[in-house]
Formats: structure tokens, C-alpha cells, sequence
């Protein structure tokens, strides 16, 4: 891996307060590798062998049943996956491929388990960024079951303006079918639920969200922090990621 990787990777909260010394012992264990669009990284119910840290370019974690997929997170940089299996040892509960060319560096999961062990710090910071996913994993089902399609959109749409410092106008971060799937909607479900919003001021061209009238999204979107929160949902913004 990079020497320059290290400082980044220093800034997130699983590593922020750690010892120096168990800090380069787990970064000495690390490697980095560049992956090319559309592979898959792991696949659901094989063991957790490393834990991932994104340094560039898009994961998207989705698991399937049958003949059905879904798209469960979208994940960017700079963020880590797989945290919850890693320390536990149990299998995928999702698989990962890459949405585009993604650099990618790994942690042994054995490594991670020693020092969540040796480093009190560390430990407190895994138990607190598990707590956080859990979280936010529970405000997503909360928005799928409680919210029609439609508000999901709203409330997604109005989030994502919020995050942008209540702009006008922003570019969707994740292409269109993979924001449906993660909203638990078709494609043509997704652009139905746009174009029901045009009376509430969104417009859509191509990948830019344009609001006109943002109070009538916000009646529609109904914001409450018991579900959207003060931080962002899991798999939406580039610096959060669930746990597996």
C-alpha cells in the first residue's frame, strides 16, 4: 500500500485513536489492489477473510435469493466494509463487486481480531462504528416499510439536498438503477415516483436532481430524525458504509 494512504486511512473513525504502534503493526499486515469495473470482491456465505478499506472508486454490496437481487449499500471513499464478520469470523451475510475501477486495501481479518483484543481504543471504536451501522441499517428498514415508494424518493431526493447544504441542484452519486434497487424499487418504479414528483418541484435530467419548490418536497419527503437522523443513512453518502 501507499505510505500516503496511511494518514487517510488514520482519519477514520475505526483508527483515529488507536496506539501509533498498533497502527503501523496493522497497516504493515495490509496490502492494496486495483480491481476493474464489475468484479465481484466477495460473495455472501463465504468465510470473512479481510476487512476492506475503499480508497478510490464505488462498491456496491447486494445480496440475492433465488432469482431475485438487491442492492443493499452502495460504498465510496474514504470508507471501510465488512467490519461486523471480520470480528466476529462468520461468513458474508452480502456479496461486493465493483461499480467502477476501485482501489482497494485489505486488513486480515485475523490481524483486525488481534488487535480489537490488544488495543482498547481500537476496540472501543469498532463497538462504536458497529453501533452506528446498526443504526443506520435500522433507519433504512424503518424508511422501506414505513414510507410509499414515492416518499422514498422524496425523502431520499431532500436528504441528499440537505447533505449538499440545501442545494438546488445536485448530481445523483450512484447511477439510477442502483439508487432504485437500494430504495427497494424497480427502475421503472424509481422514474414513475420522479415524475409523480414533478407537482412537488423535482425535475430530473439525466443523472441532475433539480428542486423547484422545496417545501413542497419536504411535505412529501416528512423528515424525521427517528428515520433519516442526523447522520447520514448507510450506503448513500461516500464516507458511510454498513457493517456485513
Amino acid at each position: 500500500m501507499r505510505e500516503e494512504d496511511k494518514p487517510e486511512i488514520r482519519k477514520l473513525l475505526l483508527f483515529r485513536d488507536m496506539s501509533t504502534e498498533n497502527f503501523d503493526r496493522l497497516m504493515q499486515a495490509a496490502y492494496a489492489q486495483t480491481f476493474p469495473a464489475q468484479l465481484e470482491l466477495i460473495r455472501q456465505g463465504e468465510p470473512a477473510d479481510f476487512l476492506h478499506i475503499m480508497m478510490e472508486g464505488t462498491v456496491e454490496l447486494f445480496s440475492g435469493w433465488r432469482d431475485r437481487e438487491t442492492t443493499m449499500a452502495v460504498v465510496r471513499p474514504v470508507s471501510t466494509f465488512i467490519l461486523a464478520a471480520c470480528i466476529k469470523d462468520a461468513p458474508y451475510l452480502m456479496s461486493a463487486r465493483t461499480v467502477e475501477k476501485s482501489r482497494i486495501i485489505m486488513i486480515p481479518a485475523k490481524d483486525l481480531r488481534a488487535t480489537f483484543r490488544l488495543d482498547p481504543e481500537f476496540a472501543v471504536s469498532t463497538i462504536t462504528e458497529l453501533a452506528s451501522c446498526y443504526r443506520s441499517v435500522v433507519r433504512h428498514a424503518k424508511s422501506l416499510k414505513l414510507r410509499n415508494s414515492r416518499e422514498r424518493v422524496a425523502a431520499y431526493i431532500y436528504r441528499q439536498s440537505s447533505l449538499a447544504g440545501n442545494a438546488a441542484s445536485f448530481v445523483l452519486p450512484v447511477e439510477k438503477r442502483l439508487l432504485a434497487s437500494l430504495l427497494g424499487m424497480t427502475p421503472e418504479n424509481f422514474s414513475r415516483a420522479i415524475k409523480s414528483l414533478q407537482s412537488d418541484g423535482v425535475a430530473m435530467d439525466g443523472m441532475r436532481i433539480i428542486i423547484t419548490n422545496m417545501k413542497s418536497l419536504e411535505a412529501v419527503a416528512g423528515p424525521d430524525t427517528l428515520i433519516d437522523g442526523s447522520d447520514p443513512l448507510s450506503g448513500f453518502p461516500a464516507a458511510t458504509a454498513p457493517s456485513i
